[in-house]
Parts: structure tokens; sequence; C-alpha cells
């Protein structure tokens, strides 16, 4: 469950709580701009901004956060602070903590941003006439800070858009595990498999969407976007093939395939002959993941993830698709 919605459900029971955002940054910090931890009525419930007695304070603040509206806490982060708790050293962080309150406006700005594609949440930090926070939906700039506060520190203004989306073809045992690792590594996840028992939404988290259809059917059903990383983790040699031949020359922005070198060469050899572009088939990565030995479910998993986390924070760990097309 994403933080947003966690927050909107608290606020609507009205059994307390808080919702702090790290809304600036300086130098060296443990997190960044736009971290949140939601304060349930006994401490901490989701999230992090930083621990130790950052956190405790952070922690104390949203417990006494409905008797007093909104408030700024600031910490510098010295080295001496920063080596005791294990933090990065040298660093300012501004941490906002605003009370959850079950007003109806302030509920449905957190379900609009929870559900939203991209927009602009701001909450006003003075709540002198009742709690002012306000979602417009609209594009937001890839350059552009997820978290700040406006220049007189009354407005705290996040930047929102959704996590990339990770579509898994084939909820086998591997598939599966990618699935999960997915999905706790912030990404939105799709698990889609032909086989009841194995795309049975009991075997995943809640908020990992699970469909059991063929894959042709539920590409039918899509609209890939550069957002979109496809994970192909299917039964058999053929059914890889049959979905990548759909896929590869499409807008998703990531495309692995698992699978061994050789399976590689039968199925690009297949594809170039079906007439599928060489620089469709050049952006495949296979074997998809890292090169970390892994053998594991649980382990491949790991690289897959790994090698997503990289695709979708722009890192040159991703380096070229690893194929000898």
């Amino acid at each position: 469950m994403s933080v947003w919605r966690a927050a909107a459900e608290l606020a609507r029971a009205g059994g307390g709580g808080a919702l702090a955002t790290v809304a600036r940054t300086t130098g060296s910090t443990p997190v960044p701009a736009g971290t949140k931890m939601l304060i349930g009525p006994g401490g901490r419930l989701e999230g992090s901004v930083g621990g130790g007695c950052v956190e405790a304070d952070v922690i104390d603040a949203g417990l006494g956060a409905a008797l007093r509206g909104p408030v700024i806490r600031t910490h510098h982060l010295n080295a001496d602070l920063a080596g005791d708790l294990g933090l990065s050293c040298g660093g300012t962080v501004h941490i906002v903590v605003e009370p959850l309150v079950s007003d109806t406006a302030y509920v449905r700005a957190l379900e609009e941003a929870d559900g939203a594609r991209s927009g602009t949440l701001t909450t006003a930090l003075d709540w002198a006439a009742g709690p002012v926070k306000r979602f417009t939906a609209g594009p937001v700039g890839p350059h552009e800070a997820t978290a700040a506060l406006s220049p007189d520190q009354g407005t705290l203004i996040e930047r929102i858009t959704q996590p990339p989306r990770v579509i898994v073809f084939g909820a086998g045992h591997v598939g599966r595990a990618v699935a999960l690792a997915a999905h706790a590594a912030g990404f939105r996840v799709l698990a889609v498999d032909d086989r009841p028992e194995f795309a049975d939404t009991g075997r995943f988290p809640a908020d990992v969407t699970v469909m059991a259809a063929a894959a042709f059917d539920a590409l039918a059903s899509m609209a890939l976007e550069p957002a979109d990383a496809i994970v192909i983790a299917t039964r058999g040699h053929r059914h890889d093939a049959m979905i990548l031949e759909r896929v590869a020359a499409s807008a998703a922005g990531y495309v692995g395939l698992l699978g061994s070198r050789r399976k590689q060469a039968v199925i690009t050899h297949a594809l170039e002959r079906a007439g599928v572009p060489i620089a469709a088939l050049q952006r495949v990565r296979v074997p998809v993941g890292l090169p970390i030995g892994a053998v594991t479910p649980e382990e491949i998993a790991v690289s897959v993830v790994a090698e997503l986390i990289a695709w979708r924070r722009g890192s040159a760990a991703t380096g070229p698709a690893r194929a000898g097309y």
C-alpha cells in the first residue's frame, strides 16, 4: 500500500497520526527530499526519514501534531552527530510534520495524490483557519524537485509522478519472485500468466495486479509507455518468442528476457526471420538482470530488480543491453 493511501485511510478513520515529509536538504543527508514517514498513535508505521535522534524527534512531533498543526523540524547533521548515528555527515534536513485530519478536502487530496499519474500537491503550513491541502493534476517536469518549501516556508510543494510499471510475463517461481522484489522496491507491478493456479492473487501482495490471461490478450488490453518495464519469464521458448515479437519494438522503456545465451540465439534468429527490426532486438536485455551469479529464483529476482532500479534512476550501471544481436 502506498504511503498516500495509508495516510488517507488513517486520516479518514480519525484516530490520530501524522505524516512527515523531508521538504528540503542541503549538503550530505541520509534521505532525499520527498521521503516520507507515516506516524500512527503509537509511533512509526511506515517509511523512514533517516533514523536515530532525527526520527525520534519527528515521531515526537508527530504524536503532538494534532495540538499545534504542521511544524517544520530542522536538523543539522554535523560530523560527530552523524558518526554516532551512522548517518551521512555535513548536511541539514528540514522535515514537515503534519497531523492527519478527517477533513473531507484533506482526505480527498491524499486520495487524488495516490491515484494520479502526475501532479502537484500543495499543503499550507498555517492551519489557523483549518487544514488546506490541494492536489492539481498535470505534467511534472523531469528535473523538478520532488518536494520543496515555498520561499516564505509557508507551503509544502510536492510534485508527484507514479513509479514505473513492471509487467512480468510468467508467474512461476522466478516470475513471482521478480514481481515480489519489484513490488518491495516501489514499482507498480502487473503479473500475467495464463495458468489460473499461478495467476492467483493469493500468491501476491494486494497492491500487485494479477491477470489470468494469455499474453496476447493482456498485451491487447494495455498501452505500453516509456515508463513501462517488461520482464519475460514464461515457461517456454515459444511463449517467450511470441511475447518478445510484440514488445521488442514497443514504447516500453525496458525489455528483459530470462534465459541463456543459447536461448537468446535461437529466439533472435527466429524473430529476425519473422521481420522484427534488428534495432528492436538489440535493446532487449538477455540474460535479464545484473551479472551477479544468481541461481535461485530469489537471487535472480535480486539481479533483475537491481537492473530495474538502475534503469529507473538513469544509472550507467545498466549499460547497453547485454545481447549478442
